[in-house]
C-alpha cells in the first residue's frame, strides 16, 4: 500500500481562560489547558494511483491527518507508513514522493515571480536540468501560466496563485499528492480547470491523490472513493452512491412542464423545489419507474433528470447524526 494509517491519534494541549483583566492576568503565571482529541484511532490505507477525497467538517482532524501523513507533524499513537517511509523522519526519498499543497498557506515567495521558486526548488530537489525544463514546460502549459509565473506572486489573483504553487508542488514529480483545499476562493471556471488537470495528472502519473475539500462538486468529479472523518474519526469508507444510497436512498427527479397544483405533486413524492416550471421530487427508488411516467405525462414535459441526492445534502444530513454510519470499509 502507497499510505497505510492504523490506529492513528493525536492530541493537543489547547490553552484556556476566561474574559476580563483579571483572567488574562492570573494566565501570565498559570495557564490552563485543554486537551483536544483531534485524531483517534485513525485506520485506513491508500492503493497506488486511487484519487481519494477526505471529508469532514471545520474541526474534523483532516488538515492534521494530512500534516501527519507529510511529516509535518508526529502522531502521539499508532502506526504510519507512506511510500514505505515513517513521515516524521522526513528522509530524503521520502520527501521526493510526496507533495503537499494547502490553499490556505504558500511556499510562493510574495516578492518574486514564481519561476524563482521554481529554479529554488529544482536545486533544493537535484532535479537533472533537462527533466526540470521538460516537466516545467508540461505543467506550464497544462495550467496556462506561461505569462503569469514571471510576475511578482503579489500581483497574482488566488487562482493565479494556486496554478504556481501546483507547478511549484510537482516539479519533482511526486508520486503521492496531498491537496488540502486547492481550489478554495476560485471561480467555477478556475476550479474546473484545477480538477482537469489534478485528473490527468493522476492518469498520466499513476499518481495517488487524496483531496480535502469543502466543494463537493470537486470531490464528486474527482474521487471514486470517499473518506468521511468527523470529531476525529472515520465515519465512512466507500464510494459517494455508497453513501449516497445509505443517507439518503431517495433519488431526485426534475422535470420541466406545466405543473399541477403543489398538492398534486406532493402525491408523486416530496417536493424538495420549484422553480419557474421546474419541480423537483425526492421518490422512493421502488417508486422511480411510475412516477417517471407520471412526470412524462404533464402537458409540456421535457428535460427530464433522474439523479442521486447532491452531496451537499448527503453530508449535512450525516453530520447532523440522523443515520449514524460507521466506517465500513470497501462500502
Amino acid at each position: 500500500m502507497t499510505v497505510a494509517l492504523r490506529g492513528l491519534c493525536k492530541q493537543f494541549a489547547v490553552p484556556r481562560r476566561e474574559a476580563g483583566l483579571r483572567a488574562a492576568l492570573r494566565a501570565l503565571f498559570r495557564r490552563e489547558y485543554t486537551r483536544v482529541d483531534a485524531v483517534t484511532e485513525l485506520s485506513f490505507t491508500l492503493a497506488a494511483g486511487e484519487r481519494v477525497g477526505f471529508l469532514g467538517p471545520n474541526g474534523a482532524g483532516k488538515t492534521t491527518t494530512l500534516k501527519m501523513l507529510a511529516g509535518l507533524l508526529y502522531p502521539d499513537a499508532g502506526e504510519l507508513r507512506v511510500a514505505g517511509q515513517v513521515p516524521a523522519q522526513r528522509r530524503p526519498e521520502f520527501l521526493r514522493a510526496i507533495s503537499l499543497v494547502m490553499g490556505q498557506k504558500r511556499q510562493l515567495s510574495w516578492d518574486l515571480p514564481a519561476v524563482d521558486t521554481f529554479e529554488f526548488n529544482r536545486v533544493v530537489f537535484d532535479i537533472d536540468a533537462r527533466d526540470y525544463r521538460r516537466r516545467l514546460d508540461e505543467l506550464v502549459s497544462l495550467l496556462a501560466v506561461g505569462e503569469v509565473m514571471r510576475r511578482p506572486v503579489r500581483q497574482l489573483s488566488l487562482g493565479e496563485r494556486m496554478k504556481c504553487e501546483l507547478v511549484a508542488a510537482l516539479l519533482h514529480a511526486p508520486q503521492i499528492l496531498f491537496l488540502d483545499e486547492p481550489t478554495i476562493g476560485m471561480d467555477v471556471a478556475m476550479q474546473l480547470a484545477i480538477r482537469e488537470f489534478v485528473r490527468r495528472y493522476n492518469v498520466e502519473h499513476g499518481a495517488t491523490v487524496i483531496l480535502t475539500s469543502h466543494y463537493m462538486e470537486d470531490v464528486a468529479a474527482l474521487c471514486p472513493r470517499i473518506l468521511v472523518i468527523d470529531g476525529g474519526r472515520l465515519r465512512f469508507d466507500g464510494s459517494i452512491e455508497a453513501l449516497t444510497r445509505r443517507i439518503r436512498p431517495l433519488r431526485r427527479l426534475s422535470v420541466r412542464a406545466r405543473l399541477p397544483s403543489r398538492e398534486a405533486l406532493a402525491e408523486l413524492g416530496s417536493v424538495a423545489e420549484i422553480e419557474g416550471d421546474r419541480v423537483s421530487l425526492d421518490v422512493a427508488p421502488e417508486r422511480v419507474s411510475a412516477v417517471v411516467q407520471a412526470l412524462l405525462a404533464l402537458p409540456g414535459a421535457q428535460d427530464l433528470a433522474v439523479r442521486d441526492a447532491p452531496l451537499e445534502e448527503v453530508m449535512r444530513e450525516l453530520f447532523r447524526g440522523a443515520a449514524g454510519v460507521a466506517a465500513e470499509p470497501g462500502a
